[in-house]
């Protein structure tokens, strides 16, 4: 099997919309992806979704790209959703620890009123980046314990 890797790096200046795939993001812990309007100093700071997810939902007919779940690492290779809460990772030379699996999908949700279901509730996950770093597509994914 291939090396597990990022696919895209996504960003958005609102929240409950979709990403768009940046050439790099620069994380920082307490913050996540510098100028997303998800980052901040709480437990979800930055989201990552697998490929292998929005290619499910291509599969049912959706026209969906990296971002369009509004996560900010797409990725490939990693069973994302299969990971326990602590599971430590590195992207590239950022190391961050998984906080949260899925989510309740808001109100108003543009992914699921666009193509009638949303991935990112149930395959989604959620980590807080403990060192400062820049990740960028075809940097490596690693898990740490295991």
């Amino acid at each position: 099997m291939d090396q597990p890797e990022i696919v895209s790096v996504n960003i958005s200046s609102t929240k409950g919309v979709v990403k768009k795939p940046v050439p790099e993001g620069c994380l920082e812990p307490d913050v996540g992806l510098v100028g997303d309007a998800h980052s901040g100093p709480w437990h979800r700071q930055l989201s990552l979704l697998a490929m292998e997810s929005i290619d499910f939902m291509r599969g049912k007919g959706a026209e969906v790209n990296p971002g369009d779940f509004a996560e900010n690492v797409t990725t490939k290779g990693i069973e994302l959703h299969t990971l326990p809460v602590g599971t430590r990772l590195k992207l590239g030379k950022v190391e961050v620890e998984v906080t949260q699996i899925g989510k309740e999908c808001h109100a108003g949700c543009a992914i699921r009123e666009l193509v009638g279901d949303c991935i990112m509730p149930r395959q989604g996950i959620f980590v807080k980046v403990l060192n400062p770093g820049t990740v960028r597509a075809g940097d490596p994914v690693r898990r740490l314990d295991g």
